[in-house]
């Protein structure tokens, strides 16, 4: 598979991270199976630096995230190097130490394609993606309150937000892990596939998302994450005042060739 090139002065990627490019898709793989992919600082590293450099290419429209074999998605921070390292990972702010900075440096979509189980720091790196859809070999757990870490990369906030506090409180305070379905049904992620249509599923996805213009995909992205953390109110708010300034530039005629276009494919789904 190809190796995906660095900018000059980011690390070299190892084989523990791969990039795979088709088209407008980047398809960027966790590649540490026999150690359930876990977040060594090594790979750490390298997904800092893959994401600025598919950042950066502006052939590359949507990100796909996944993990080797069929396992793991990632079962978090790599503990056996955390036992000789200290806790310094679990409370990073740079993306080079901090997967869920890393993959906040994309203005793109980034889908998370979860194969396996994304365990504690692998469930915070999951949350950081725009999608989820997952493999029916997919499970999810908390485990931070069983080892005695805090979580430090988001999971604290995000998850009671996504699936309600009840039953954020119930996967936190009991460790215990969610199947896929159940995941689903509680609106965790869109949608559960067999393993062997995880990535193909993803990619028809992410070639949808690669027909938007990439600007106007990414004001999108940003508006909703945005009003995501404010109140109601506030949210509207924000959008009002985008979408005029927005609006404001497109004219009549690009809103009818749009509509045609837009006609047409909804009669060929």
């Amino acid at each position: 598979m190809w190796h995906y090139p660095v900018p000059k002065g980011d690390s070299v990627l190892s084989d523990s991270l791969l990039v795979e490019i088709d088209g407008a898709v980047a398809t960027v793989t966790l590649n540490r199976p026999a150690a359930m992919n876990a977040l060594n600082s090594e790979l750490r590293r390298d997904l800092a630096a893959a994401m600025r450099a598919l950042e950066t290419d502006a052939n590359v429209r949507v990100v796909i995230l996944t993990g080797a074999g069929t396992r793991a998605f990632t079962a978090g921070l790599d503990l056996k190097e955390l036992g000789s390292q200290g806790l310094g990972a679990a409370n990073a702010e740079g993306p080079d130490e901090n997967p869920v900075k890393a993959i906040e440096q994309l203005s793109k979509p980034c889908i998370g394609a979860i194969n396996g189980v994304a365990i504690t720091g692998g469930f915070e790196v999951a949350l950081a993606c725009d999608v989820l859809i997952a493999s029916e070999n997919a499970r999810f757990a908390d485990t931070h309150a069983r080892v005695g870490i805090m979580p430090g990369w988001g999971l604290s906030q995000k998850l009671s937000r996504l699936i309600g506090p009840y039953r954020a409180r119930e996967l936190s305070l009991t460790g215990n892990f969610l199947d896929a379905a159940t995941a689903c049904q509680w609106g965790l992620v869109n949608r559960v596939i067999a393993a062997d249509e995880l990535l193909p599923t993803a990619k028809r996805l992410a070639a949808d998302m690669a027909t938007i213009d990439p600007a106007f995909s990414a004001a999108y992205k940003r508006l909703i994450d945005d009003g995501y953390g404010m109140t109601f109110d506030a949210g509207m708010a924000l959008e009002a005042t985008r979408s005029v300034a927005a609006n404001s530039r497109v004219s009549a005629d690009a809103v009818e060739a749009a509509r045609t276009a837009v006609q047409a494919r909804g009669r060929a789904q």
